[in-house]
C-alpha cells in the first residue's frame, strides 16, 4: 500500500466532495466507464491507494448486489475518511446524476418525450471506449499474476461474449483459482479460510402494487437489495414492479431506462425518474433514496473483511479469481459498447485521439469525455 501523506480529515471531506461531485457530472458510459475515471483519479492522480487495493475493493463490490461502481465510489470515501467519507463520496456521486435526471423528468411529464442525447452520445462513447482501454491496460498488470489468472480472464471474456451471465463467471473464475492453487499447496492445513464474501440478502417480499411513498420506497429498496447484473437486469425488475401492476406504460419505463443510461452517473437514477412519474419530486426522493441505500448498508458490512481476505491463501486466491474475472467483464463490456459507438471515421478518430492523448499525456478522462460531447454535439449541428 502507497504511504500516503494525509491531510485532516476536512481537508479528506472536501476532496471526496470535489472528486465525486465532479464524476458525478461527467462520468458518462455505464460502470466500466466509472471505474475507470476513478482508477485515474484515486490511483494514479491522486494515489490514495495502490493498483491492488483498487482491485481488491472492485472485485470486492461484484460479489454483493447494487451498482457496482457507486459501491466501489462508498469503498473508495471509507477507505480515504472512515465513514464520513463513505456518505460524501456515494452521496455526491449519487446526486449531480439525480438532480440531472430528475430535470429530464419534468421535461418529459410535461412535453412526453425524452430529450434527445444522441448527439452528445455521439461523440462521448467513442471517448469511453479509449478512458476504459487505458484503465484496463493499467489493472490488468496487477491482476495477471501469472498463467493461471491469465487463462481464467480469457476464458471469462470469451464465455462473456458467447453469453454466460457475471455472475456464474465470477463465481467459477474464483473457483478455478481457489482450486488450482489449492491444488498446488496440497490444500495444506491451517489456511484459516472462512466462507467466501457474502452477505445475507434480506428477501423482500413486497411489491409496488398499490400507490403511495410507502410501497414505492419498499419496492425500490427490494430492488436495491436484490439486484446483480446489467442495466438489463434492473430493467427486468422495474418491469415486473411497475408495468405488470400497471403503474407505468412499457414505453415509459424503456424510456426511463433510457435516459438512466444516457445521463451521467449510476444508471439505478431510473429510480429517480419513475419515482417522479409516479408521486412527482416527493416520489423522485423516495425511489432514490430507497435503491441506494442498501449499497451503502453493503458496503458498510463487507468493507472490513476486504483486508482479511489477503491474509487467508483460499481467499487471496478466491478474490485474485474474482478480479481478473472483473476486468474481463470490463473488456466485454467495452466490446458491445465500441460496436455501436464507433461506427465512422470520425468516432473511430475520437476514440484513437482520446487514447494517446489519456495514455501518454495523461489528460484527465473528466476533459476527454466533455471535448468528445462537445466534437459531437458541434459535428451533428452542422453535418446533422
Amino acid at each position: 500500500m502507497i504511504n500516503r501523506d494525509e491531510p485532516d480529515k476536512g481537508e479528506q471531506l472536501q476532496e471526496l466532495v470535489i472528486l465525486f461531485l465532479k464524476l458525478g457530472t461527467v462520468a458518462f458510459g455505464g460502470p466500466a466507464a466509472h471505474i475507470a475515471m476513478m482508477r485515474h483519479e484515486v490511483v494514479e492522480r491522486r494515489r490514495w491507494m495502490d493498483e491492488q487495493e483498487f482491485l481488491d475493493l472492485m472485485g470486492a463490490t461484484n460479489l454483493i448486489p447494487g451498482p457496482n461502481s457507486t459501491e466501489l465510489a462508498i469503498h473508495i470515501g471509507r477507505v480515504r475518511a472512515g465513514w464520513r467519507g463513505l456518505l460524501v463520496a456515494g452521496v455526491c456521486f449519487i446526486l449531480p446524476a439525480a438532480l440531472i435526471v430528475l430535470v429530464f423528468a419534468w421535461t418529459y411529464a410535461r412535453y412526453g418525450s425524452a430529450p434527445r442525447a444522441q448527439d452528445l452520445l455521439y461523440g462521448i462513447v467513442p471517448v469511453v471506449i479509449a478512458v476504459i482501454v487505458q484503465a484496463l491496460w493499467g489493472l490488468l498488470k496487477t491482476a495477471v499474476k501469472g498463467p493461471l489468472t491469465a487463462l481464467v480472464g480469457v476464458a471469462a471474456l470469451v464465455l462473456y461474449l458467447s453469453g454466460v451471465p457475471e455472475i456464474p463467471l465470477l463465481a467459477g473464475g474464483a473457483l478455478v483459482v481457489v482450486l488450482a492453487r489449492g491444488v498446488r499447496r496440497k490444500w495444506g492445513a491451517g489456511t484459516g479460510a472462512s466462507a467466501p464474501l457474502g452477505v445475507p440478502l434480506g428477501l423482500l417480499a413486497v411489491s409496488a402494487t398499490s400507490t403511495g411513498m410507502v410501497p414505492l420506497f419498499l419496492s425500490f429498496l427490494k430492488i436495491g437489495s436484490l439486484l446483480f447484473g446489467s442495466g438489463y437486469v434492473l430493467l427486468a425488475f422495474l418491469r415486473s414492479e411497475f408495468v405488470g401492476p400497471g403503474m407505468l406504460t412499457q414505453r415509459q419505463l424503456v424510456d426511463a431506462v433510457a435516459i438512466g443510461q444516457v445521463t451521467p452517473g449510476p444508471v439505478f437514477t431510473t429510480a429517480t425518474f419513475i419515482g417522479y412519474l409516479l408521486e412527482g419530486v416527493p416520489g423522485a426522493i423516495v425511489a432514490t433514496v430507497g435503491i441506494f441505500l442498501p449499497a451503502f448498508v453493503f458496503v458498510v458490512l463487507t468493507g472490513p473483511i476486504i483486508p482479511r481476505l489477503r491474509s487467508s491463501p483460499i481467499m487471496s486466491s478466491f478474490l485474485d479469481g474474482v478480479n481478473v474475472v472483473s476486468l474481463a467483464l470490463m473488456a466485454g463490456v467495452s466490446w458491445y459498447l465500441g460496436r455501436t459507438a464507433v461506427v465512422d471515421p470520425l468516432t473511430a478518430m475520437l476514440a484513437i485521439v482520446a487514447l494517446v492523448l489519456s495514455y501518454r499525456f495523461k489528460i484527465n478522462p473528466a476533459w476527454l469525455v466533455l471535448g468528445g460531447g462537445v466534437v459531437g454535439l458541434c459535428f451533428k449541428a452542422v453535418f446533422g
